[in-house]
């Protein structure tokens, strides 16, 4: 395997011109039948570039893409921090009135927007939404529309630019440094409106060089993105980690099993991260020994609750040379720990690795102080990862970066006496049953452990007694017939009395949310 050695370059722009360079003809983008070079995406970047300068578009202003996973996502992205834009990303599952939120708190004035994708008219939903700030609308294409939308328009308007325009391109892009601002990632607004976390060129570059690093992205690999782009999973450790690395991405726009074993197999996928329930659900399904998808030899994942078993049979089963989790959230660029490539399996599973180089990492007590290892406690972190701000929201951003700089991220975990963190659960997911604080991660990670569960999630359920107990909704294994009577008989056995399931719902599948995460505030509305 080819180790690149660590960027000296801190910027996107920067990246594109030097891939451009090192890469020229080599692809880097193959979506369908569209298979784009590192020069061929550059140049594409440039003349995008020059068409936001030629509307005015400054350093410091703001663009949104409201796209599933495409090239133009990658070269809108990139087109726009270029000259110094602010790239604003929007969840795909989004309504447009949800979308509206996200592009008048970011005061974006230019919005690139698929024109429809799975059945919904995204561009033209849009532009009947009230936002004044927003100037102009760009129709990306989608797989049913042709190469005549808005955006090949400006494409090709770059390309015959005048030179007046080109040198304003130039200009704004010579202004463009590490501490340049490159995006504002939305939190998901679980607890209110959603916030937008500001960070810069140059932090999120360092630490997704440490990732490639770190996983052993090399220009050879092809890269297979499932997560979304609006989201750091598929965005900083997907395309902009490829970028970093000369690897080709492979954008998915939907995740479908069939399509990603039928795509690995195609397309000799080298890599794919996602969440737990992706490599479940491909472990889980029928046709999976009819496909050959033993090219697949690197993968990352994370979660607060990954059954030891499903490392084991990621490596065994699915044939993965490198299986690492990791930690990170969108206030630390998304990413703040890794496992490394050697660990042993209950390490992988049960922890999320250690800090990335460059950072601090603590467990705090109630009263501010550090934690002692293995004790329990709030999860802060210290670095250059850490976000600028949340855009236009000092308190907020006071509320979460204290005095001393640490972040506090709202996880509740533990570190062992190597630096390993383990991550108990969020603050806003634990319940109290009967005076005792129960971690639904906690619990879920000891009902994995029954052999008839495939997937589950635990949320609390009120109870007039003991003020809430466990609920669980459980997805068996597909030979399981387990009743609910037997399977809160197992865990008596397994787990403190106040820990045990007082309700057990079964279900074909969890909801999930566009980043695989489940969605725990649809479970409760099924209470």
């Amino acid at each position: 395997m080819t180790m690149a050695a660590p960027t000296h370059h801190s910027t996107t722009a920067e990246l594109i011109e030097h891939a451009a360079l090192q890469y020229g003809s080599k692809i880097f983008i193959k979506d369908g039948d569209k298979a784009l070079s590192f020069a061929v995406v550059h140049d594409q970047v440039c003349h995008l570039a020059n068409a936001l300068v030629a509307r005015d578009f400054k350093r410091g202003d703001r663009a949104a893409i409201w796209a599933p996973n495409c090239a133009e996502w990658i070269v809108a992205a990139l087109a726009i921090q270029y000259v110094g834009g602010v790239l604003v990303t929007v969840n795909t599952r989004y309504k447009p009135s949800e979308a509206r939120e996200i592009l008048a708190d970011s005061g974006s004035s230019v919005a690139f927007v698929v024109e429809s994708f799975l059945g919904t008219q995204y561009a033209e939903a849009l532009s009947q939404q009230d936002l004044p700030d927003l100037q102009h609308i760009v129709a990306l294409p989608s797989p049913d529309t042709s190469d005549s939308t808005r955006y090949h328009q400006w494409i090709t308007e770059g390309m015959s630019a005048s030179e007046a325009i080109c040198q304003q391109r130039d200009a704004q892009r010579a202004s463009v440094g590490p501490d340049t601002v490159s995006d504002i990632l939305f939190t998901s607004g679980t607890t209110g409106r959603a916030k937008g976390v500001v960070t810069a060129h140059g932090q999120n570059v360092r630490a997704f060089d440490i990732f490639g690093s770190i996983l052993g992205l090399d220009e050879s690999d092809r890269y297979l993105i499932i997560n979304p782009f609006f989201h750091s999973f598929g965005y900083k450790a997907g395309w902009l980690a490829s970028l970093l690395r000369g690897a080709t991405v492979y954008p998915m726009a939907v995740f479908d099993v069939p399509a990603v074993l039928e795509a690995i197999s195609r397309h000799a996928i080298t890599v794919m991260p996602g969440p737990p329930t992706l490599f479940q659900s491909i472990l889980m399904h029928p046709d999976r020994d009819e496909v050959d998808i033993s090219s697949l030899k690197k993968a990352t994942t994370g979660a607060a609750s990954i059954p030891t078993q499903l490392i084991v049979d990621m490596k065994d089963i699915l044939g993965i040379d490198t299986v690492i989790t990791a930690y990170g959230l969108s206030e630390t660029c998304g990413l703040v720990t890794m496992c490394r490539q050697g660990d042993a399996p209950d390490i992988i599973a049960n922890t999320s690795g250690r800090a990335i180089p460059g950072i601090e990492l603590g467990i705090m007590r109630g009263d501010g102080s550090l934690a002692d290892a293995g004790e329990t406690g709030e999860i802060v972190v210290r670095g250059f990862n850490v976000m600028q701000c949340y855009f236009d929201n000092e308190k907020a951003t006071a509320e979460t970066i204290d005095e001393d700089g640490w972040l506090h991220t709202g996880d509740i975990g533990s570190l062992d006496a190597a630096g390993n963190i383990r991550i108990t659960d969020r603050v806003k997911d634990m319940f109290i049953s009967g005076g005792f604080n129960c971690y639904p991660a906690e619990i879920e990670n000891q009902l994995l452990n029954h052999n008839e569960i495939a997937q589950v999630a635990v949320v609390g359920m009120p109870d007039e007694r003991m003020g809430e107990v466990t609920a669980a909704f459980v997805v068996r294994t597909a030979t399981s017939q387990i009743q609910e009577a037997d399977l809160i008989g197992w865990s008596r056995e397994q787990m403190a009395n106040y820990k045990v399931p007082r309700k057990i719902i079964f279900m074909d599948a969890l909801p999930l949310n566009a980043s695989g995460k489940v969605l725990k505030t649809e479970l409760r509305a099924l209470l």
